[in-house]
């Protein structure tokens, strides 16, 4: 701050009074500084901190804000959304993911799904109810201590006319062979574009674990089987979740099931046609030979891998209706089929004395009555037989083929595959 006036009287007096000139010009400067200070309040000068910067701040270091509250939302279905279909996501959205919680109710009850954190979905774990309404609550921790939430509701779509029931072959309790495929069948042929997800929504759990896969035989049928046989005592559940699972043309999954079964010992029955002999092995150690016919020349056994589909102590064999001129009506005992097309092992006395040495039969595996008797005894569906060295190879197709194909084959039967 320059005075011009003091300095001009200060370059104009002598030496002394300059020295007392300089006195007076700093007790001016003073006072007009304290009375600048009392003038301002309790303002701060600005470079002890004053000014506008709000306290306990310095002008160089703005204060930190506060944090942004964390903000969620249901983004679908739509709020109070109608005919949602049963397997459809919850969708929201979150600023804080992974703290987010998900929780959807029905009729005051918490309805079972999985949260995919990093997707922001929850997905049902079964098909939700027909026309019912249910609740969304999303909610996670705000930067204050408190919940930031959003909630929001649907309904699901009414029962349509147009349902496909679907039915396991197997039922709860079943003990079965270590080759028996897991069979469901459906009312009406499932269009290939829906195959994948009706897979998906059919889960099998195998205790000890085993890999396995479903495969389409035909449009109305799919089979699972493992990579290898079943082990032996195994324990096996499947869920099947189809209510409300879309099968095309306005049609859809009518209802879910589930099915617990168990897996007997290990049986596997070896015929070989040079021989003319079974081999039957039990948990890998050979508890039987025994003599067998197979088919002669004009009516060949099939060779490949079976399984005993269904077993009758006493039933009648008739063809006649295939074929009235050479057709037969004879009555069986101790059957078990191995194939669509009619392939058997049977009781077949009149053959006894030929057992071991020639073919004479119509294409099943003839033995003795009392061997017949003792593998009836013995055998449960799904066990499993393997004929070789006939003239004739198995079809696929022709009853449950499912060992009749390579693991690498048989995957390819399958739309998740």
């Amino acid at each position: 701050m320059e005075m011009d006036g003091f300095r001009s009287a200060e370059r104009s007096a002598p030496a002394g009074r300059r020295g007392r000139l300089r006195l007076a010009v700093a007790a001016v400067l003073a006072s007009t500084l304290l009375l600048t200070t009392a003038c301002s309040g309790d303002d701060k000068p600005s470079w002890q901190g004053g000014g506008n910067t709000p306290e306990g701040t310095s002008a160089s270091q703005p204060p930190a804000s506060q944090p942004a509250l964390s903000t969620v939302a249901v983004t679908s279905p739509a709020a109070d959304a109608k005919s949602v279909e049963l397997w459809s996501e919850v969708k929201y959205n979150s600023e804080d993911p992974a703290n987010t919680e998900v929780k959807v109710t029905a009729k005051g009850k918490e309805v079972k799904g999985t949260v995919d954190k990093d997707a922001k979905v929850w997905r049902p774990a079964e098909g939700l109810a027909w026309n019912t309404t249910y609740t969304v609550d999303v909610s996670t921790p705000a930067a204050d201590g408190k919940t930031t939430s959003a909630t929001s509701t649907f309904t699901t779509m009414k029962e349509p006319s147009k349902v496909v029931r679907a039915t396991s072959f197997l039922a709860d309790g079943q003990k079965v062979g270590v080759g028996m495929p897991l069979i469901m069948k459906f009312g009406r042929a499932i269009p290939e574009k829906y195959r994948a997800e009706v897979e998906r929504r059919m889960v099998v759990t195998a205790t000890p674990a085993q890999e396995g896969v479903w495969r389409w035989s035909s449009p109305t049928e799919v089979q699972y089987r493992p990579k290898t046989y079943w082990k032996p005592n195994s324990k096996i559940f499947y869920s099947v979740n189809l209510k409300g699972v879309e099968m095309g043309d306005g049609w859809y999954g009518r209802t879910n099931l589930t099915v617990d079964l168990s897996i007997g010992r290990e049986m596997i029955m070896t015929v070989n046609n040079k021989t003319k002999q079974m081999t039957v092995k039990q948990d890998g150690k050979v508890i039987k030979t025994l003599p067998v016919s197979l088919g002669k020349a004009s009516t060949p056994s099939a060779s490949g891998t079976m399984v005993v589909m269904e077993k009758a102590a006493h039933t009648v064999f008739d063809t006649t209706d295939e074929d009235p001129v050479n057709g037969y009506k004879t009555p069986i005992d101790w059957a078990q089929r191995l194939t669509y097309s009619g392939q058997f092992i049977h009781a077949a006395p009149w053959s006894e004395g030929v057992q071991g040495k020639r073919n004479v039969s119509h294409g099943c595996v003839n033995v003795s009555e009392a061997m017949g008797k003792w593998l009836f005894d013995r055998t449960l569906m799904g066990d499993v037989i393997v004929v070789s060295g006939t003239e004739e190879k198995l079809k696929n197709g022709d009853g449950w083929t499912n060992w009749n194909m390579s693991w690498e084959e048989y995957k390819k039967g399958s739309y998740l595959s």
